[in-house]
């Protein structure tokens, strides 16, 4: 990260939106949008944000399954492929 290209003020935002755009999808770095000097949001191109929520949803699947072990909630391979076999192909 590059601190003083990529933390900007709100009011460079108000001013200069369409440049913030072109410039999170050209290098698809993330900007920090500040007000009265604290961070407040971030702007970041779509790619990048489908990125970071597909990478969240795969460690909650991994979390989930991870519990399911220690509970002791789980399937013989074998079991699953018969049960998956029957509703694919019934």
């Amino acid at each position: 990260m590059h601190l003083s290209q990529d933390i900007k003020p709100i009011s460079y935002l108000k001013t200069k939106t369409a440049d913030i755009i072109n410039s999170v999808n050209e290098n698809q770095r993330t900007i920090i949008i500040t007000q009265n000097g604290e961070a407040k949001a971030v702007v970041q191109d779509i790619k990048t944000y489908e990125n970071l929520q597909n990478s969240l949803n795969l460690l909650k699947l991994i979390v989930q399954s991870e519990n399911d072990i220690e509970n002791n909630n789980t399937t013989k391979q074998e079991k699953m492929f018969d049960t998956l076999e029957d509703k694919l192909f019934g």
